[in-house]
């Protein structure tokens, strides 16, 4: 894929995980919902990155295609994400994500992610897509975290369905970590 904003990885699935760039305009002070009990965290300006996945059943149409314009959605009618429309066009493709029409529902704010992409503050800049049916994102999570361009915001945070691994991150030199990305993502999905 020539697109910028745009990686793939693997097969024809629908389904697979997801790495998610974004960018944070200027600072803001934020809660997950509930999580840690609804405490407020201070999210500096800067870029994040955020890991995802939607395994859903090849016969539930395109997972991973939904899941992710999901996250390029606001809620309340607030303006999309600017990736949002090259997204959809680039699902649109039988050969990226099948055939069937791609339309998301109202969005509730429900995983962490969702707090902080709903901000006006925040812009998803770069989307990585492993499609593939095995569950990598700790994996993932681990080759992040020990990163000299990673930073924690809280042990934990956006992985509310694993006990050891965090799934937000504050990211600092976006080319490298396409370029560790580049070198490890097959070796995940092909083992």
């Amino acid at each position: 894929m020539a697109d910028p904003q745009f990686t793939l990885f693997g097969s024809s699935h629908r389904m697979g995980s997801y790495i998610l760039l974004f960018h944070i305009t200027s600072t803001v002070q934020l809660a997950f919902g509930r999580f840690q009990q609804g405490k407020l965290f201070t999210i500096a300006e800067g870029d994040y990155i955020y890991l995802g996945s939607a395994l859903g059943g090849e016969k539930s149409g395109s997972p991973l295609a939904r899941r992710v314009i999901r996250h390029a959605s606001r809620s309340g009618g607030m303006p999309h994400h600017r990736i949002r429309e090259t997204m959809q066009n680039l699902f649109s493709e039988k050969t990226v994500m099948g055939t069937r029409e791609i339309k998301p529902s109202a969005k509730k704010l429900r995983w962490h992610i969702d707090y902080l992409l709903d901000l006006p503050e925040a812009e998803i800049t770069h989307i990585v897509l492993i499609r593939s049916p095995l569950r990598i994102e700790q994996k993932l999570s681990e080759l992040l975290e020990h990163l000299d361009e990673i930073s924690l915001i809280a042990p934990r945070l956006g992985a509310q369905d694993t006990k050891a691994s965090t799934h937000i991150l504050k990211l600092t030199g976006s080319d490298q970590i396409l370029e560790v990305l580049h070198t490890n993502i097959p070796g995940m999905i092909h083992s």
